[in-house]
């Protein structure tokens, strides 16, 4: 089964959600059905990116390299760079 790392862009606020998950169609239902008290009321969401990988761990590692970024540009950089 593949795993997912993705980035998450909210309509309202224009903020970027990274994180992993291994089924990213219920990951992104879960964070717009207030599932997530992270980032509840923060939504709606919207899949802006996703990298597919054959293992969690990789996932993971790649949701902490995105986040050390810390950079709007970055991910508008990386999501451009994909296309």
């Amino acid at each position: 089964m593949p795993f997912y790392a993705y980035i998450l862009r909210s309509q309202s606020t224009g903020r970027f959600y990274t994180g992993h998950t291994e089924n990213l169609t219920k990951r992104i239902y879960e964070h717009n059905h207030q599932r997530t008290r992270s980032i509840k009321n923060r939504g709606p969401w919207e899949l802006f990116y996703s990298e597919v990988f054959t293992t969690r761990s990789e996932a993971s590692r790649r949701e902490r390299q995105i986040k050390s970024m810390k950079s709007r540009h970055y991910i508008e950089a990386l999501v451009r760079a994909s296309r």
